[in-house]
């Protein structure tokens, strides 16, 4: 089970303070989260993208490649890379440079995004959403697939005997998640391809998800690629935690009540008690991520949004070294002991590259039998 964090790069004002941090201040506040989660033990760290206020992360490779550079372990990643405003050929231009630079360590979750007015900015029609998805992704897969691409479709000018580059690393393209939180397409395209479905499950009860989720297993397995229980899957989450449960409800219920995303909706209660949201003690965090497998099957990955709402980098620091310490040991040794052997691991770069040479072995020996 990898276990991380993701932003999705808000900049909210803090209600306790009325303070509104910087766009520099919380771009930087990234490369420090980042750092902390490498520190604490954790897997990976994934930020959005966004192309409008509130928000800061227009440009994630850049953010990643920066924080590359200062990290040795951590899986780098996107919480949503957008398939279908960005040029297919740059999401395979950016992200292979990334991956040489990391050495590996990156994948993405490709996305269609929630913001309607981005589609225009880009040139898009947000009616043509899904099938600017499917058809960029096909290209994308060529592009990473293919050292001379000739292609021709419905949305962008053809290419002709072209190569993107830099080439995937070792041959070996990044590895992909699609994400959603409400379209059966995807988790279709997810299985059709063989490749991971993110369900950031972090706003809707957890029977939409479990809806969702099924149909990937059972279409995943229906093309051929494992079992159902194969499939390979990654959940959102929340939470918020002191050491005393009530402190913890007490210091995060003014950042609720204001946030942009769920403010002046649900009270707290309510919300905690319909989504996957935790506020209160390590012990309750760790009871209620372990129930998740309960709900979707055993899974590969799970993130957690912890630097929203306008909480401030010190407090997010503070939860990342208490979750380091009291929730992230128990986590990793739970959802190991109760993952049955034939659930796989998350794809990386290292287990691709060694399948890849494995498959090239066995056609190499059979064309010399």
């Amino acid at each position: 089970m990898e276990i991380g964090v993701f932003s999705v790069s808000d900049i909210t004002q803090d209600p306790t303070t009325g303070r509104m941090p910087t766009e520099r201040e919380r771009i930087k506040a990234m490369v420090a989260i980042a750092h902390k989660v490498e520190e604490i033990g954790m897997d990976v760290f994934a930020i959005g993208e966004h192309h409008n206020p509130p928000f800061f992360s227009s440009s994630p490779t850049t953010l990643l490649g920066y924080i590359a550079a200062q990290t040795e372990r951590i899986t780098l990643s996107t919480a949503t890379t957008l398939i279908t405003t960005n040029d297919p050929v740059k999401i395979a231009e950016d992200f292979a440079m990334l991956q040489q630079l990391a050495d590996g360590r990156v994948d993405l979750v490709l996305g269609r995004g929630n913001t309607g007015p981005v589609y225009p900015w880009f040139g898009k029609n947000i009616q043509d959403s899904l099938e600017l998805t499917v058809e960029n992704y096909a290209l994308l897969r060529k592009l990473w697939d293919e050292d001379v691409v000739n292609w021709q479709g419905k949305f962008r000018t053809p290419l002709q005997n072209f190569t993107a580059t830099p080439r995937p690393l070792d041959g070996v393209a990044p590895f992909v998640w699609h994400g959603s939180i409400r379209t059966p397409q995807i988790a279709e395209l997810a299985a059709y391809y063989g490749d991971g479905f993110f369900a950031n499950n972090i706003f809707w009860p957890k029977e939409h998800y479990m809806r969702l989720i099924g149909l990937y297993r059972e279409r995943y397995a229906h093309y051929g690629h494992g079992t159902a229980e194969q499939a390979i899957v990654g959940l959102g989450g929340q939470f918020f935690m002191r050491r005393n449960s009530q402190d913890a409800v007490n210091e995060f219920r003014p950042y609720f009540d204001n946030a942009p995303v769920y403010g002046h909706g649900p009270s707290l209660e309510d919300f905690t008690a319909q989504t996957p949201l935790t506020v209160g003690s390590p012990q309750q965090v760790i009871e209620r991520t372990l129930s998740f497998a309960d709900s979707f099957g055993d899974y590969q990955r799970q993130l957690f949004l912890i630097d929203h709402a306008g909480l401030p980098l010190k407090t997010v620091l503070e939860q990342l070294d208490l979750f380091g310490e009291e929730v992230l040991p128990v986590l990793k040794r739970e959802f190991a002991a109760r993952r049955p052997a034939g659930v796989p691991d998350t794809p990386t770069h290292t287990s691709r590259k060694a399948a890849l040479e494995a498959k090239d072995a066995t056609e190499q020996a059979g064309a010399n039998a």
